[in-house]
């Protein structure tokens, strides 16, 4: 990290001519979000937004810590940019900045680092910073108790809105960073959420996605109001006029008992796609990854969702090659997989992340079991995705389409039903962006699109 009053006097005189801004954002929805509210902030005082690509002003790089891989392709966004203009101001926000502050303090390539909590006050950080106010480069880096309010009024998106409703997490397993990089579980409070909501729908967003850290931990927080939770929140967003979906984020499995997902059913605009997170189909592996669920309590949700809705998508993520896993336990996991039948599954390898818990457990398996294993599970979810594709040939669905490709010559609208399959519609001269399309699926375009005629 450079310092220096030179440098300091340099942005005292550049101050009124540094207004182009360059960002790159990595990681999650959550992310996805807060780097929306950071660029809206910086449009309404006056920065222009350029590709990060160009040679900018200042830099901004929303990084991740998810994994290994995701600190180090953090550092390779925030030398990049330093490269692409050594005089620019290059500043990494958010997750790998809580998780290694010293590492990412002592990056030549560095200017300001600015923790999670504080990205709602980027602007005057940054004008601070520049015309020499702030002496300090790194800015606070605690965890805060309270929710950090920010608030959307467009997205990058132009059909589907993000929505972020809580952030944090309190469950720690042992291959995660994230409760250290994100803090405690804090809820977004319910007038805030519909509001910026409110906000949007009136804008023209169709369909909203809560999203969070651990959004089925919404509401835990809420000492003054027990009686809010995530069921509360979405029938509340049912009512908002101008909705017309509404989809979640990943949930953890216990929270889909009898009565929420019933209750869910009774929504006119819920969206019956839900990402129920496994990580294991196998007891004894879920126990050390420290997952506060066994693969009958996941079963159970999944029953109870199939049984409120005709038709449900669901999705999953599995870690394969967890550390100690052996293959009986592995098989466990294939058998549940194959018990289940996903809509699609996420299949990653398990990857040793410094400073967690199972970085350090014995039995680390070796890169070659954790692909083959890998394969196997990629292999049933290929499978199963298509089959639960092929069901809806013939039957009618309702898509929402949201932009224009190319496939074999011919144009086509591309939209998703409300399961969050793909869709192509012939384009045929009429303009769809953003419209709600009854139609009759008639087969396959490619492997994970189906075809409508309307």
């Amino acid at each position: 990290m450079r310092t220096g009053d030179n440098k300091v006097l340099r942005k005292s005189e550049r101050i009124n001519k540094m207004k182009t801004v360059a960002y790159h954002n990595l990681g999650c929805k959550v992310n996805s979000y807060e780097m929306d509210a950071m660029l809206q902030a910086l449009r309404q005082n006056g920065y222009q937004i350029v590709s990060f690509e160009e040679k900018a002003d200042i830099y901004i790089v929303n990084t991740c810590t998810v994994t290994n891989i995701a600190d180090r392709k953090s550092r390779q966004m925030l030398h990049k940019a330093k490269k692409t203009n050594p005089e620019g101001i290059v500043v990494a926000v958010g997750c790998y900045v809580q998780s290694d502050t010293q590492a990412v303090e002592s990056d030549c390539a560095v200017d300001l680092l600015i923790g999670n909590n504080r990205k709602k006050d980027l602007v005057g950080i940054l004008e601070s910073y520049l015309d020499g106010v702030a002496q300090e480069s790194v800015i606070d880096i605690s965890h805060t108790s309270e929710y950090e309010e920010m608030q959307l009024t467009s997205t990058t998106e132009h059909t589907r809105a993000y929505i972020k409703i809580q952030d944090g997490c309190n469950q720690f397993c042992t291959y995660c960073m994230i409760p250290y990089a994100r803090g405690r579980v804090r809820s977004r409070k319910k007038q805030d959420v519909l509001a910026e909501i409110r906000g949007l729908a009136a804008a023209g967003y169709r369909e909203f996605v809560l999203t969070g850290i651990h959004i089925s931990s919404y509401g835990m927080d809420f000492r003054e109001n027990q009686e809010e939770n995530l069921l509360t929140l979405v029938q509340a967003i049912d009512a908002v006029e101008g909705v017309e979906r509404i989809r979640l984020g990943s949930l953890e499995p216990r929270i889909v008992t009898e009565t929420f997902a019933a209750g869910l059913a009774k929504l006119t605009h819920i969206c019956p796609h839900f990402h129920l997170s496994l990580q294991s189909g196998c007891e004894t592996v879920l126990k050390r990854m420290n997952r506060h669920y066994t693969p009958e309590d996941y079963l159970s949700g999944v029953t109870f969702l199939r049984e409120a809705f005709a038709h449900p998508a669901i999705t999953t993520d599995v870690i394969v090659g967890f550390p100690g896993e052996t293959e009986e336990e592995f098989e466990r996991t294939r058998q549940f997989v194959e018990t289940v039948g996903f809509y699609e599954m996420h299949i990653f390898k398990y990857s040793r992340r410094k400073g967690t818990k199972a970085a350090v457990m014995p039995m680390q398996l070796p890169e070659a079991e954790k692909t083959r294993r890998s394969g196997v599970l990629q292999s049933i979810g290929t499978r199963d995705s298509k089959k639960f594709r092929a069901y809806y040939i013939g039957k009618e669905v309702e898509v929402l389409f949201e932009e224009k490709k190319m496939f074999t010559g011919k144009e086509y609208w591309l939209g998703h039903t409300r399961e969050y399959v793909k869709v192509a519609a012939l384009a045929q001269g009429e303009e769809l962006e953003n419209r709600l399309i009854t139609g009759t699926i008639r087969g396959f375009l490619e492997d994970e699109i189906i075809i409508m005629e309307y």
